[in-house]
């Protein structure tokens, strides 16, 4: 029997998944806000359905028997921050063969080094938020999983992406670590773990954390341009100002998967030249 998907927020990483499950013969329903911006996946073969978590709507009926992934993020609904993802999970309106919801390291708050044993630490409100979300996807009568990303970078996104455009703030502080994982990597992650109905709570990295400073020093080289700016902490934004290594081997393990891009050193140069393709 071919499996199907309900992939609801089909942005930088969803949107990808779809691709590898469309790949794998899958029948894939993806939601957007702006269907016209998913032309290439209805393409290939996935049902595209206009969409928008901040209005609560239902979802149908389309979860009967899907696997489903929820890959929405915190919101600002007349400027309060709101986590969507609870509101969704009642609105599915359907018996999910399985759940598994993009979240974050952040939900770790101060916690200096991360892996699958680690619990939960949030501080800020968008923390709390997203680890509301998650009790909210482990209480689904379903299979569940929660994936922890990193730092997500790809093309047009991440460190390199922010320093061509001028708008990359660098930490006066060296010595604070970011652990990033590439969008491929997580897509790849994400897409097998559905596939094999995995459930539980993983945090997700690659395998080199390294400090700002360092990769920025590596971009300013691959792309020959000078090093940004130092700025003092109060001008970071939340993410920024982590100093956090997550160790993400377990779920690599449990999948049997290896990341295609282990560093930013493979990482980087592969988003740009995917930026440079005619």
């Amino acid at each position: 029997m071919t499996s199907s998907a309900l992939i609801v927020g089909s942005g930088f990483t969803g949107s990808r998944v779809a691709a590898l499950l469309l790949d794998r013969g899958w029948q894939v329903t993806v939601t957007t806000r702006t269907p016209a911006r998913l032309g290439a996946l209805h393409a290939r073969g996935a049902r595209v359905i206009r969409f928008n978590a901040e209005d609560g709507e239902p979802l149908d009926a389309i979860a009967e028997r899907a696997h489903v992934l929820l890959s929405v993020p915190t919101l600002k609904r007349a400027g309060d921050l709101d986590e969507p993802t609870p509101q969704i999970l009642a609105n599915l309106n359907g018996e999910p063969r399985h759940i598994a919801y993009l979240s974050t390291t952040g939900v770790y708050g101060a916690t200096r080094m991360v892996d699958e044993t680690t619990s939960a630490m949030p501080v800020s409100q968008r923390q709390q938020l997203r680890r509301s979300a998650e009790k909210a996807v482990l209480a689904m009568p379903c299979p569940t999983l929660v994936l922890r990303p990193a730092a997500i970078y790809g093309p047009n996104r991440g460190v390199h992406a922010a320093m061509r455009r001028g708008r990359f703030q660098l930490s006066g502080n060296r010595e604070r670590f970011v652990s990033r994982i590439h969008v491929d990597d997580l897509a790849a992650i994400s897409a097998a773990a559905m596939d094999q109905r995995l459930t539980g709570i993983f945090p997700v990295g690659d395998a080199n954390p390294a400090p700002s400073h360092q990769v920025a020093a590596f971009c300013a080289e691959l792309m020959g341009t000078g090093m940004p700016a130092e700025t003092a902490d109060r001008g970071l934004s939340e993410t920024r100002r982590t100093d956090r290594r997550v160790d993400g081997r377990a779920v690599l393990m449990r999948l049997g998967l290896k990341l295609r891009y282990p560093t930013y050193r493979e990482g980087i140069p592969a988003a740009i030249a995917v930026e440079t393709e005619p």
